[in-house]
């Protein structure tokens, strides 16, 4: 593909999700954050894949950049699902 065709689809991923993440009500956010954990789970696999096809610096360095934003997005995601879901728990009286 050549590059005008990938920045295309990027623009255009980027514009759809933004459309569909405004519409979702906030009963929802958290089912769509684990969801988006699991997908950046895949990430984290295909970054992996991604620094062990090629030994040129420029991949072995994209790939390792990959591999740490998809870490952190995986761990602050279910850093946030964590203390949302803690929320709605009931909180025992105190003695």
């Amino acid at each position: 593909m050549e590059l005008i065709q990938l920045i295309f689809i990027f623009v255009l991923a980027a514009f759809l999700g933004y459309e569909l993440i405004k519409k979702v009500p906030s009963q929802l956010h958290t089912p769509l954050m684990s969801g988006s954990n699991a997908i950046s789970g895949i990430t984290i696999v295909g970054a992996i894949l991604a620094v062990n096809v090629d030994a040129s610096p420029f991949t072995l360095g994209l790939g390792l950049l990959a591999l740490i934003l998809a870490t952190i997005n995986v761990v602050g995601g279910y850093m946030v699902t964590d203390r949302m879901l803690a929320m709605f728990k009931r909180k025992e009286a105190k003695k």
